[in-house]
């Protein structure tokens, strides 16, 4: 059972369009689409943003985000409108951005509260930072991306996905710039191609499981 989210529009075709790529990083994740009105023209219809989230919600709440002020009106009225408004909360975030971070959380098995703040915090700057060395108790291993994307959106979600959970801080080094491993975005800001030679570091209780997991993901090229 993991967090529902329901993506807002004016749209019927982006709304549709976003929730199919959020499901490629989250493909156990109910992500629904609530786009455009119930005769097929631009804005955004109460009645199926109500729908929407219900369909959403597997028991373990719902995440809302919306493209436009408008629709974030609607969909706060839709969330007032349920036996239990507390089950879902609309989230201001940039739309892209923010369905990718909170599907990759909830895939991840992250709670409500969680998924929200991922989606948030997507409207920040990637979280990149200047390589100073290892870390104390840091262990790492460098490793050639093979797959034809590299470090894109997909296997960035996957990446992501692989040690969520985990009892480690993995980051991911590419020249000078180092990224955070729990986050999708910041993994697919440093631009990472095939055939680049990234570091990834981990230190904690399961840092050697988070290393041996990426490896074996970057030596199976992602399952692609």
């Amino acid at each position: 059972m993991s967090v529902g989210i329901v993506l807002v529009s004016h749209s019927a075709k982006l709304a549709e369009g976003l929730a199919e790529l959020a499901a490629q990083m989250a493909p156990d994740v109910t992500i629904v689409a609530a786009g455009g009105l119930s005769e097929g023209g631009i804005g955004t219809d109460y009645d199926e943003v109500v729908a929407a989230t219900q369909r959403a919600d597997s028991g373990a709440g719902v995440v809302l985000l919306y493209d436009l002020g408008s629709a974030q009106m609607t969909a706060d009225l839709a969330v007032e409108s349920l036996a239990d408004p507390s089950a879902a909360v609309v989230v201001d975030a940039p739309l892209v951005e923010g369905a990718i971070a909170a599907a990759v959380a909830a895939q991840g098995g992250a709670d409500r509260q969680a998924v929200a703040g991922a989606a948030a915090s997507a409207g920040a700057p990637p979280d990149l930072t200047i390589d100073s060395g290892a870390r104390d108790g840091e262990s790492g291993v460098e490793l050639t991306l093979r797959n034809d994307v590299g470090l894109h959106a997909r296997p960035a979600a996957v990446l992501v996905r692989s040690i969520a959970g985990l009892d480690a801080e993995v980051t991911v080094r590419l020249g000078e710039e180092t990224a955070d491993a729990n986050s999708v975005l910041a993994l697919m800001a440093l631009g990472a191609r095939q055939g680049d030679r990234i570091e990834v570091r981990a230190r904690g209780a399961q840092a050697n499981e988070a290393l041996a997991k990426v490896k074996d993901l970057v030596e199976q090229n992602f399952g692609e």
